[in-house]
């Protein structure tokens, strides 16, 4: 998987950033620098000079930096689900198919490596920002002109994992929103609110918290 190019909508960008070394550059650095600093203090200023170009060249690939933290988004779901369809291949039980996809919602992607993003940084970046892409008033618009496909089809796929584990259950849309949006949320508050949650909410314990909150919805 170290060379697969995740298909992003060429609605995000102006200029794809991976048909260049500028591009590539800027994906590389940027990427970096919202892992550090957060999308709020970073700016095309800051990265053109960590890249060493003008902004006017960074705005040749993207309109402004919610645009490009779209790119990561879209990116990271679309690698999430890559990763779905290697580890469920071998797993006939929908049970298991299922288990498998709630431990890489929570833990992160199983396979890390890839030429042309660091997976551990966007993977934290995406925790730390996603609300920031979705919860605006322009997601109606946004998600026609498909700049959320990739999370889309992450949780199409999710959603038909559930029906073939319980195929009379009411609603495997809420249960993928409520699975993917709370093991979001509760991730941002252990890093930033960590009162509100316990402090042995991590590794199997939070893996089982998820399988336990799954699987006994879909007992009813």
């Amino acid at each position: 998987m170290r060379n697969i190019i995740i298909p992003v909508s060429h609605d995000i960008f102006i200029k794809d950033p991976l048909s260049s070394a500028l591009g590539k550059r800027i994906l590389k650095e940027s990427l970096a620098l919202i892992e550090v600093k957060g999308i709020e203090a970073f700016n095309f200023k800051i990265l053109s000079s960590k890249v060493e170009c003008t902004e006017a060249a960074i705005y040749r690939y993207f309109e402004n930096k919610n645009k490009l933290l779209l790119y990561y988004i879209n990116w990271y779901w679309g690698w999430l689900e890559y990763n779905l369809v290697y580890c469920t291949a071998n797993l006939e039980s929908p049970a298991d198919k299922l288990k498998m996809a709630i431990s890489l919602l929570v833990e992160g992607p199983l396979y890390q490596e890839n030429q042309y993003l660091n997976i551990h940084s966007l993977n934290r970046v995406v925790w730390e920002e996603s609300n920031k892409s979705f919860m605006i008033r322009e997601l109606k618009s946004d998600t026609k002109s498909k700049m959320l496909q990739q999370f889309y089809d992450f949780s199409e796929r999710l959603k038909d994992l559930i029906i073939a584990y319980k195929p009379d259950f009411p609603f495997p849309k809420v249960l993928v929103s409520t699975l993917i949006w709370s093991s979001i949320l509760n991730t941002f508050s252990q890093r930033h609110m960590a009162d509100l949650i316990e402090e042995n909410f991590n590794g199997q314990n939070k893996v089982d918290f998820y399988y336990n909150m799954v699987f006994n919805s879909l007992k009813r």
